[in-house]
């Protein structure tokens, strides 16, 4: 168990290794904590290969904290297409605003500080400050449970936020004060690189393994510990690609819930057969020249599953109704964020 794990031993060799396999990463050029900010935001439930090219691409328009809180929304979510969870982005921009007016533009020196702006939770702040301040403050991820649970045969639930802080107040207890950015990133860099999430791990290229309760038992898969989520509920819905010469037509979700405030394609509960695809538009007032089926997919949110059938429509007019929106094909492909759930139909325009 954690509590009787000497977690000060992996010091000196995890940096060690650190210092030769570091990875080569573009927000740790260079560092600023606005661009440590901008890139542990991103890289929260999205891959670091993923994250690159939305990365440059934001600090190109969006080089300072000023600039992010001065930008328009709907410019910002276009930044942030294909990168999903808008909400992040939307607390960014809150949170740069915050900064703006409380702290002069610049990201508090504090953890606690750091900790109120909004969206930043303790493993952001403790990035931030680690990275960018020199704060010994530990960043706890996936990465961090599951290396030290599995050094430390640690069977408690990771899913629980007594675990969470449990492992923060063990790490915060043996942090180096010279080097905490390096000493958390060291953790990040062992956890994607050897101390893989599924597989094997590569105990046999790990500075730890010395110490590795889990691997002295054969038992490395057997931890982290999470209890098994809720079945996720499944919806199924019927989506229209409805274009009028070169124009499509959007819908804004309410401003509040799933996908709050984006556009998207216009939908209907249950999975519609052409037939009754052709009589829900009628009855809508929508004049259908064509209809061409598109298929099935499917979109993973935390708790909810869509399960969509999509079809492209052809029609030749329609009275304006609130809530949908006709627009330019191509202003629409430039200008606005549609999310990834309708991605599979959005490429087909």
């Amino acid at each position: 168990m954690l509590e009787e794990f000497d977690l000060s031993q992996m010091i000196e060799p995890l940096l060690d290794w650190f210092d030769q396999n570091k990875r080569q990463l573009p927000w740790r050029e260079g560092i600023s904590p606005y661009h440590t900010w901008v890139s542990e935001i991103m890289l929260q439930q999205t891959r670091v290969e993923a994250v690159k090219p939305y990365y440059a691409r934001f600090l190109e328009r969006l080089p300072e904290i000023s600039d992010l809180a001065a930008c328009p929304e709907d410019e910002l979510l276009k930044l942030w297409e294909g990168l999903g969870y808008y909400s992040r982005v939307r607390n960014m921009q809150k949170a740069a605003r915050q900064v703006m007016e409380e702290y002069g533009g610049e990201l508090p020196r504090d953890v606690k500080a750091l900790n109120a702006l909004s969206g930043i939770g303790s493993y952001t702040a403790g990035a931030i400050a680690s990275m960018a301040f020199g704060i010994p403050e530990p960043a706890v991820d996936g990465n961090a449970f599951r290396l030290i649970f599995r050094l430390s045969e640690d069977d408690s639930d990771i899913g629980k936020q007594k675990t969470k802080k449990k492992l923060e107040d063990a790490l915060r207890l043996v942090m180096p004060n010279d080097r905490p950015g390096d000493f958390n990133q060291a953790i990040m860099d062992l956890g994607a690189l050897v101390c893989l999430p599924s597989g094997q791990p590569l105990c046999d290229k790990c500075p730890l393994s010395f110490c590795c309760q889990a691997r002295k038992d054969h038992l490395q898969e057997a931890f982290p510990v999470k209890a098994k989520a809720k079945p996720r509920k499944i919806e199924e819905m019927t989506v229209f690609l409805i274009c009028r010469k070169d124009q499509v037509i959007l819908k804004k979700r309410p401003n509040k819930g799933l996908l709050a405030g984006l556009y998207e394609l216009p939908s209907l509960p249950g999975k519609l057969d052409l037939d009754q695809v052709r009589e829900a538009l009628f009855l809508d007032g929508y004049h259908a020249l064509k209809i061409v089926p598109m298929g099935q997919a499917k979109h993973i949110f935390s708790h909810i599953e869509w399960h969509m059938t999509g079809y492209r429509v052809q029609i030749d007019e329609l009275e304006e109704e609130s809530g949908l929106t006709f627009v330019d094909i191509e202003e629409a492909r430039n200008h606005f964020a549609i999310p990834t759930a309708f991605s599979y139909y959005w490429k087909m325009l």
